[in-house]
């Protein structure tokens, strides 16, 4: 993870927490692209937990319920993240299905969203998670990314042999307005549009 220091610096509670393997339900909120989703996937890899993800904009009650039920099924193996991205966007009944399961331990709730919790999240759900803000991400930080992004052969750039400028770099970086995926996106275009050499 790139950025977020003030919550995931060493002694930070969201860093003490994880490593201590003693995290409870989370609510990520902040503006896109500050590293949310990346932030519950590495949470689940680090506590070897079971990532299933789903979305408030695509999921509906009885999706939801399957996927808990399919948790409850496997809790005495496994512990399950459940990842809920714009988690803002689920009506009431929908939030009120999570309720029970992530009571009693079934599945650990992790959410995202762009919007306050306090406000368009039911304050039972909230009241049982740790709320943490994400700042749109500094300069220096998306540069470290996109320099990452042109080395990584499995998940980048790095197999196009791409070198970047680090006036280029600076430039992407500071036009994203701190939004890691748009500065991605812009590297990923203009490599993939640009003849060799």
């Amino acid at each position: 993870i790139v950025g977020q220091d003030h919550i995931l610096a060493p002694g930070r509670l969201l860093r003490r927490v994880i490593e201590s393997d003693r995290f409870t339900n989370l609510i990520f909120y902040g503006p896109p692209g500050t590293g949310k989703t990346t932030l519950a996937e590495v949470i689940a890899r680090t506590t070897n937990r079971r990532f299933e993800r789903t979305s408030g904009v695509m999921s509906n009650v009885a999706q939801l319920r399957a996927i808990c039920e399919q948790a409850r099924g496997l809790r005495s193996k496994v512990g399950t993240v459940l990842f809920v991205d714009e988690i803002h966007r689920f009506n009431k009944s929908q939030q009120d299905v999570l309720l029970p399961y992530v009571e009693d331990g079934t599945v650990t709730l992790i959410g995202a969203t762009t919007h306050h919790p306090g406000i368009f999240i039911n304050t039972p759900l909230v009241s049982r998670s740790l709320v943490f803000e994400l700042h749109a991400l500094r300069v220096e930080d998306i540069v470290t990314l996109l320099n990452r992004a042109v080395a990584d052969k499995e998940r980048g750039l790095g197999e196009a042999n791409v070198v970047l400028e680090p006036a280029a770099a600076q430039f992407l970086a500071e036009i994203c307005e701190g939004d890691a995926r748009r500065a991605l996106t812009a590297l990923e275009i203009a490599v993939r549009s640009t003849e060799p050499n």
